[in-house]
């Protein structure tokens, strides 16, 4: 596969669950007019095609290779994995669950590596995850660490449950939240870690225009600066 590290340019946003990640980066790809990478619905394809497929998840050889398999297509908000529309399956909680345990496999994430990169095409790519800017895409023009405090991501996890027609019980919702933050953040294998040329924004207190403006402005000084540069 090739790396199209020369032809497109590449804006990173990583951070916790539930920080507003998916939503900001198809509003941003959106203005920039770039393609879009949701690297969390791949390893949630992984685990539900695991689920599917009766493979045990401790069996990672396995889950790798049905990983390499996967026909994925993303288009708009829509999943589809086979030909088949998975958006709605793949958010379950179990679902998101089982992805965060398998994601710190280093035979998985190597299965998943090239197939990322395979979005970088032109005119640009805006990808989010939470090692797109430290592990994937290190050479990226702009990198964004979005976060947001616990209880207002539990909230914000809750308003999207409730949208599926679910009852969370908040505080369960924020105890998960709290585990998976914990699980992603120590892992030894790409950890949740802001990359060290990354712009941290908490977006706690923002609505979710506010920090996809403060993103295009730091996008448009970000080329400004590489015109002044040439």
């Amino acid at each position: 596969m090739t790396h199209h590290s020369n032809t497109a340019p590449v804006v990173t946003i990583d951070g916790p669950t539930a920080s507003g990640k998916g939503t900001v980066t198809r509003l941003v790809a959106s203005a920039l007019g770039f393609h879009v990478l949701d690297s969390g619905a791949l390893y949630r394809l992984t685990a539900w095609s695991a689920l599917d497929h009766n493979v045990d998840p401790n069996d990672i050889e396995k889950v790798a290779d049905l990983a390499r398999r996967m026909q994925v297509r993303f288009s708009g908000q829509q999943v589809f994995l086979d030909g088949v529309d998975v958006t709605e399956p793949i958010r379950q909680e179990h679902v998101g669950n089982l992805a965060s345990r398998l994601a710190p496999q280093s035979a998985l994430r190597e299965s998943l590596l090239d197939r990322q990169r395979e979005f970088q095409q032109p005119p640009g790519l805006v990808a989010d995850g939470r090692d797109m800017g430290t592990i994937v895409f290190p050479d990226a023009q702009l990198k964004i660490f979005l976060t947001a405090q616990a209880p207002a991501r539990a909230i914000r996890r809750c308003e999207q449950m409730r949208q599926r027609g679910l009852n969370p019980d908040e505080q369960a919702v924020l105890l998960d939240l709290q585990k998976r933050d914990e699980r992603d953040t120590n892992r030894s294998v790409a950890p949740l870690l802001p990359a060290e040329d990354a712009h941290q924004i908490d977006s706690s207190e923002l609505s979710i225009d506010e920090t996809v403006q403060q993103i295009l402005s730091l996008w448009h000084a970000t080329v400004a600066q590489t015109k002044n540069i040439l």
